[in-house]
């Protein structure tokens, strides 16, 4: 990208820049960072460039880069340029590095770290600043190539200027840092290793940032910044901090508050329209009582005036209520095509590599198709918070035989009779339904009338319709906790519900 002519920011387009650094997964408070800056992009008609921050050359890994774009992508956060390599710019770097040297608003700094750490520890023992205390700056350019070409090893440090560096954040209001309290501070290791202060000052001004939206754990940086600007005579960005994201119990959010990883995330069962709602309110709040927003929604109603300058709570029961109301508005189709590759993972169930539409249930063996996994899905889709609990809610759809407990098919004080002549009973009752009116309501209709009196017939007290309805359940599903047993004989089909029954008859 070329250098922007030099306008005041009043006067260019919105642009704005997503700079991670890869040396990790995508954290969700980069992803929410991702988020700001291309809802207020998309609202301003501005440009969104992606910039990579890999300036950490041990660190910084190309299986990271792709979780990163793959987070981005899953998330439909998209960008107009990019994504750009700091590692590639270099020569970019050492041109502005050489013209601070040059215009002497730089110095090569040849104290050694002992040196430096003697220093620091002196001036703590004080009650001061630990800042550099200047010894080099002294140093004229003509000694200090003279040194280098000796061999000596050299960092490359800013000339501080005494003064107030002031700036307004769109976030925190009109803020003020004390330049003699940050000092000299180092730019570069050399001229072809310069350092993340001083290329993503570069960066941002030769790619004409006109707004830095960021973390406010960065904050401490930006006054280095300004100053590196004005050095160079570049313009000011508007400039605004998000609040830290925060667990429950106020400390930086981290690994114990649970996964912390886009990746993680969509692992565990959450929408990407989920999570897109659920971090623009992470530090943002529209002044209403409306929760649920959609992209389009956000982009309409967002304000970077309305950040909240404390901490962002992360509420993880607020994450599953949110991606519960997304699940809802899916249509089953839609859903049951989501809920493949967790079932899949599982080993539930293998899909077919030529037919979308097709699956093999691995522990039968047997052929089904979408429309069985949707009829699954459309009956627990008002259970769903993520996506992943499909393995545990509808696994005995997947089954072969049912591993079945007798204790299981007991209904309160009845006895292996009454089990056993409750089941004889159900399998009497689903015999008699044809093939062709085999739906949940006539299953229902079949089998209520006589659940509202078997109880009467095995000699207890009062009408109670669990005597027969739940070793039904219990049978069809093997669970404690299930569909109801309408619902799951309307799944598996008049066949397999009458060989579940017929398999936990023969149990007692």
């Amino acid at each position: 990208m070329e250098e922007k002519d030099q306008k005041s920011r009043s006067e260019q387009e919105v642009c704005v820049r997503f700079p991670p650094s890869p040396t990790g997964l995508m954290h969700i408070g980069t992803a929410r960072l991702a988020l700001f800056n291309y809802i207020f992009a998309k609202q301003n008609n501005g440009r969104f460039i992606f910039r990579l921050d890999d300036t950490d050359k041990v660190r910084s890994k190309p299986e990271f880069v792709q979780d990163i774009t793959d987070g981005l992508n899953w998330l439909g956060i998209t960008f107009n340029d990019g994504p750009y390599y700091q590692s590639q710019r270099g020569a970019i770097y050492a041109e502005y590095l050489k013209r601070l040297l040059k215009e002497g608003n730089a110095y090569y700094c040849f104290c050694s770290r002992e040196d430096l750490e003697v220093q620091k520890q002196y001036q703590m023992s004080r009650g001061e600043a630990p800042i550099y205390s200047g010894k080099c700056s002294d140093v004229s350019p003509e000694e200090a190539e003279a040194r280098i070409q000796k061999g000596e090893r050299a960092v490359i440090r800013f000339r501080s200027s005494i003064k107030k560096v002031e700036f307004k954040d769109v976030v925190r209001g009109e803020l003020s840092f004390d330049s003699a309290l940050i000092g000299d501070f180092v730019i570069a290791k050399d001229l072809d290793n310069a350092l993340y202060n001083f290329v993503s000052t570069i960066d941002d001004s030769v790619m004409g940032i006109t707004h830095v939206i960021r973390g406010e754990d960065v904050l401490p940086n930006t006054p280095k910044q300004i100053l590196i600007q004005e050095a160079l005579g570049f313009p000011i960005p508007i400039y605004a901090h998000l609040p830290l994201i925060l667990g429950p119990d106020r400390s930086k959010l981290s690994k114990r508050h649970g996964a912390t990883s886009v990746t993680e995330y969509k692992k565990m069962g959450y929408l990407p329209e989920t999570m897109i709602n659920f971090m623009a309110f992470l530090g943002w709040n529209p002044g209403t009582e409306k929760e649920v927003f959609s992209i389009e929604e956000l982009i309409k109603d967002f304000s970077l005036e309305k950040i909240q300058k404390g901490g962002a709570i992360f509420n993880g029961q607020r994450l599953d209520y949110l991606n519960g109301v997304y699940i809802r508005q899916y249509p089953a189709d839609a859903l049951a095509g989501l809920c493949v590759p967790y079932l899949a993972q599982a080993g539930l169930i293998e899909p077919d590599p030529d037919d979308p539409n097709s699956f093999l249930i691995k522990a039968t063996g047997e052929r089904a198709n979408l429309e069985y996994l949707k009829k699954i899905v459309a009956y627990q889709q008002p259970r769903l918070k993520r996506l992943s609990e499909i393995i545990d809610l509808a696994d005995y759809f997947f089954a072969g035989k049912i591993n079945l407990e007798v204790d299981l098919l007991k209904w309160k004080d009845a006895t292996p009779q009454d089990i056993k002549l409750s089941l004889d009973e159900l399998i009497n009752l689903v015999s008699k339904i044809e093939e062709g009116e085999w739906t949940k309501e006539k299953i229902e209709q079949a089998i209520l009338p006589a659940a509202e009196t078997f109880s009467k017939r095995i000699n207890k007290a009062g009408l109670d319709r669990g005597y027969l309805l739940w070793p039904m359940r219990a049978a069809l599903s093997g669970k404690k906790m299930s569909l109801g047993p309408f619902e799951i004989s309307d799944v598996l089909g008049k066949e397999k519900t009458l060989l579940r029954l017929s398999d936990a008859s023969k149990l007692i």
